[in-house]
């Protein structure tokens, strides 16, 4: 029988937004992260809205996918409703990924590109997909990861709660383990970091409290570009001998994160041979590494420099492509939609118009955000036709 261990949990705005839309919580065995979208502070309504249809927690375990896709769709309709009724609410929306801590199993909600992740013996292991554009053309083989994790719409989502009256929310059960590490996260921490390098922090980190505020701070230095919420979660075994059966498991708790240092492992003996084994694992290991890194670092180099060139030969078109800016809103820019190392931009904005890209249906948000490019005149013609739809 498992139960939570230690847990901590931090929300940070960022360096580049002044308002925190992200919204959390921390009541053990659930655990929820929405990260709000839309003008003024609809963003922060929206999230705040889900937070508050989780609150009272699920009835039972014996279906708890089922009870925390309810409670999505409860917070679906009730921030759909808003957004109907108060003009300043118009169109916003929240992601939404939510665990639940059973006996032997985590149950999981998700709705939009927040993630949840395993650490699991020394491997980052990815819980949730994103419902986002940039993830659509990876899945469909139009994008590569590396492309993906540099464009200029990686931001749009093709999934919240909010915009529509009904909204698909996926679920799922994992099998858990004792010594299991659980993170869930808005994107402004998957955006500024790569998976390996939050596996790395994790590993690396004496406790859930520092590799929370190690990640947070991490984020920052490489940006900081969006809200930055961190929720790690540690299991164990309560049938262990000497485990008392109580601690933060229990869902009557507050929401105050509760950190305990984790136990130490004894030593298991190895068997003769084995640390030369080990050594010998540990150096072949290093060596995949040292070749893995190098040909990255070869393939980065003969990727920019095939970027520089095609984008000094695109920008002497004159081309334009359709994407959102940093709002959601859609927008027209000039240039071709890449991003080169050092922050350096291949595109420019040139006209921002007023429709949240959440609210363009999403078989004509795909055509319209599939970053073609475009002559200035079609690309105007596009924009206008779908601020006419608007008004409509």
């Amino acid at each position: 029988m498992l139960r939570v261990a230690e847990q901590y949990a931090v929300s940070d705005p960022g360096r580049q937004r002044r308002a925190n839309e992200d919204s959390l919580l921390v009541r053990a065995p659930l655990f929820v992260v929405a990260d709000g979208m839309g003008g003024a502070q609809a963003g922060e309504v929206a999230s705040r809205v889900a937070i508050e249809a989780f609150g009272p927690g699920i009835g039972s375990e014996q279906e708890p996918e089922r009870e925390l896709a309810e409670l999505a769709h409860a917070a679906n309709a009730r921030i759909h409703d808003l957004s109907r009724t108060n003009l300043e609410h118009a169109g916003m929306g929240t992601t939404l990924t939510a665990i639940y801590v059973g006996t032997d199993e985590v149950a999981i909600a998700h709705v939009g590109d927040s993630r949840a992740y395993c650490l699991r013996d020394g491997e980052l292991l990815r819980l949730t997909d994103d419902h986002s554009l940039v993830d659509e053309l990876v899945r469909q083989g139009r994008l590569t990861p590396q492309e993906a994790e540099e464009h200029p719409q990686r931001s749009v989502i093709t999934r919240a709660l909010g915009p529509e009256g009904t909204v698909d929310v996926d679920t799922r059960s994992f099998r858990a383990r004792a010594g299991d590490v659980y993170l869930i996260c808005s994107d402004g921490l998957t955006t500024m970091l790569s998976e390996e390098e939050i596996r790395e922090i994790l590993l690396t980190s004496a406790s859930l409290r520092a590799a929370s505020e190690a990640l947070v701070a991490a984020a920052n230095a490489a940006g900081g570009r969006d809200n930055i919420t961190v929720v790690l979660v540690r299991l164990e075994d309560v049938s262990a001998p000497g485990m008392a059966p109580d601690g933060p498991h229990d869902a009557t708790q507050t929401d105050i994160p509760v950190v305990r240092p984790a136990p130490v492992e004894p030593r298991r003996p190895r068997a003769p041979g084995a640390g030369a084994e080990s050594e010998a694992a540990r150096a072949r290991a290093r060596t995949r590494r040292r070749r893995r890194r190098a040909a990255t670092g070869a393939a980065i180099a003969i990727a920019i420099v095939g970027a520089l060139l095609a984008g000094g030969y695109l920008a002497l078109q004159n081309v334009y492509f359709i994407g959102t800016n940093q709002r959601g809103l859609v927008t027209m820019f000039e240039g071709v939609p890449f991003a080169l190392p050092g922050g350096l931009d291949l595109y420019s904005s040139r006209y921002v118009s007023g429709v949240d890209a959440v609210t363009v249906p999403p078989a004509r948000r795909r055509t319209l955000l599939d970053h073609s490019l475009r002559s200035e005149a079609n690309a105007a013609a596009l924009i206008r036709s779908l601020e006419q739809e608007e008004l409509e």
